[in-house]
C-alpha cells in the first residue's frame, strides 16, 4: 500500500518563476492518485517528481484560469500514449465543460485513455469509493469554482487485551456485533484531505476545512495587501491561516504564492501568529506526509 502523501507539482500562482511552476497537487491515497489543478508544466513536473501519468485515478479542476488547469492537455495525452489500465474519472465546474472539452481535445493525438468526465454542478457529494467520500464546495472568486474534500469513514481499532477478556479470539473477530464490540474497541477517526484554491473567505472555505487532517490551500498575498487579495479574490496566508485555526486543521499547506514575494519565510511567520498546528510553506517537488490518524475523537 502506497503512503498517504502529498506530492507538491507547483506553487507559484498566475505568473511562474524561475523556482516555482504553475499550480499542481498529487494525492497519494493508498490506491488512488488525485491529481488537483494541473497548471503548465505539470507533466515535466511528474516527471521530476516520480509521479507516473498511470498512477493518477481523478483529476480535480477548481475553476479554468490557466494556471489551474493549462496542464491539462498534457496529462490526458500521457494517460493516452501510456495506455493507463484504469478509468480517470475528472471534476470541474459544469459551467466550464466547454472549457475542459478545449482543453480535454487541444492537439490530435492516439486517444485510448478512458477519460469519464464528472462535472459538479452544486455543492455536495461527487463520489464515493473505497477511500470514503468525495465532496465539492462552492468558492468566492472571480469565475464559478469549487473546493474539493477527501472524508474517510471512520473504522475501528481492536484491543487485545479486551479481545482476551472477552475470550473473542481468531475468526470471530470478524463478526463482533454491538455493544460487544464497542467494548473490545475504540473508533479510529477517518482521516480528511481538504484542497481550497482562488477563493474569498466564504462559507465553503469554512465546510472544506472543517477537522481537515491536511489542508491545501492558497495563500497567494500577505495581510499587507490583503486589500488586493479581496480585489482578486484570493486569500491572505493569514486568513488562511486562521481559518484553518478556526477549523481544526492539524497540517496546513501553505500555496499559490503571487511573484510579487521573494521571502517565502514571510508566509510561515504570518501563519504561525494565528495557527498553532504543522505549517507547511509548499515548495515544488516537496513530499507532505497526511499526519498519522487521531487515535480517539476529533480532538
Amino acid at each position: 500500500m502506497s503512503p498517504r502523501e502529498l506530492v507538491v507539482l507547483g506553487t507559484a500562482s498566475q505568473v511562474p518563476t524561475r523556482t516555482r511552476n504553475h499550480n499542481g497537487y498529487f494525492l497519494r491515497w493508498d490506491d488512488e492518485g488525485f491529481l488537483f489543478d494541473p497548471g503548465e508544466g505539470t507533466q515535466r513536473q511528474m516527471l521530476r517528481a516520480g509521479v507516473a501519468a498511470s498512477d493518477v485515478t481523478r483529476l480535480f479542476v477548481t475553476h479554468f484560469h490557466g494556471d489551474h488547469c493549462l496542464g491539462v492537455p498534457g496529462v490526458v495525452q500521457r494517460l493516452s500514449l501510456d495506455n493507463a489500465p484504469h478509468p480517470v474519472f475528472a471534476h470541474y465546474p459544469e459551467s466550464g465543460a466547454e472549457f475542459f472539452s478545449r482543453l480535454r481535445h487541444a492537439t490530435a493525438f492516439h486517444d485510448v485513455v478512458d477519460l469519464r468526465e464528472v462535472p459538479v454542478r452544486s455543492a455536495g457529494v461527487i463520489a464515493t469509493g473505497k477511500f470514503g467520500t468525495l465532496e465539492a464546495r462552492a468558492l468566492d472568486h472571480s469565475l464559478p469554482s469549487f473546493g474539493y474534500r477527501l472524508v474517510e469513514p471512520d473504522g475501528r481499532t481492536m484491543i487485545p487485551e479486551l479481545l482476551e477478556r472477552h475470550g473473542v479470539r481468531g475468526p470471530a473477530v470478524r463478526s463482533l456485533t454491538p455493544p460487544l464490540l464497542d467494548r473490545v474497541s475504540v473508533v479510529r477517526p477517518g482521516q480528511r484531505f481538504a484542497f481550497v484554491m482562488d477563493t474569498r473567505l466564504c462559507d465553503g472555505v469554512y465546510e472544506l476545512a472543517d477537522g481537515a487532517d491536511m489542508l491545501v490551500i492558497e495563500s497567494t498575498y500577505l495581510h499587507v495587501d490583503e486589500a488586493l487579495a479581496q480585489a482578486h479574490g484570493h486569500l491572505t496566508a493569514r486568513q488562511a491561516a486562521s481559518a484553518a485555526q478556526e477549523c481544526g486543521v492539524r497540517t496546513l499547506v501553505l500555496t499559490h504564492f503571487s511573484q510579487r514575494y521573494s521571502d517565502p519565510a514571510a508566509f510561515f511567520t504570518e501563519a504561525a501568529e494565528v495557527f498553532d498546528g504543522e505549517i507547511v510553506v509548499a515548495a515544488d517537488l516537496q513530499r507532505v506526509g497526511v499526519p498519522r490518524r487521531r487515535t480517539a475523537g476529533r480532538t
